[in-house]
């Protein structure tokens, strides 16, 4: 009798809980876009380029311009700036660490405009800041030099 209340109990538990549980499940699957795959192209040369100590290879990937926005414990306009908060905030390759991406997210605007939203890693030893995680939110133009970004906003 004891079990057949505890089956019962689990049993009711478990209808009660479906919905939720599925709500709580990941949005399916989607075949990539092309415009989706040329930014995360964008992403992934950057995550490369960083890997090798490269900032001005990495910062490729923002369009050069006055206009650009850089946001992250300050606000750095311009490419210019942002290179150079980049350069600052990174003096070395060991400083810069290993960096990988992840949670990837692109959501097209139109055909010359797209956000990205996702999540940074950084690992590098106590000695250099140690290890840094963090959001970032990024819009893309489309530009005649490809997908540049316009506004960086990391936290």
């Amino acid at each position: 009798m004891l079990l057949r209340s505890r089956l019962r109990t689990v049993s009711l538990s478990l209808i009660l809980l479906a919905p939720a549980l599925l709500l709580a499940q990941e949005p399916p699957l989607h075949t990539a876009t092309q415009q989706e795959l040329d930014v995360i192209k964008v992403l992934l040369k950057q995550e490369e380029a960083w890997n090798h100590g490269d900032i001005d290879t990495f910062a490729q990937g923002y369009k050069d311009s006055p206009d650009t926005l850089f946001v992250t414990h300050q606000i750095s306009r311009s490419y210019a700036g942002m290179v150079d908060a980049y350069k600052r905030d990174y003096p070395t390759k060991a400083a810069m660490g290993t960096l990988t991406y992840s949670e990837l997210e692109v959501h097209p605007l139109d055909e010359k405009f797209a956000v990205v939203i996702g999540k940074y890693h950084l690992d590098r030893a106590k000695k250099e800041g140690g290890n840094a995680e963090g959001l970032f939110s990024l819009v893309f133009e489309k530009t005649n030099k490809g997908w540049k970004i316009i506004i960086d906003h990391t936290t």
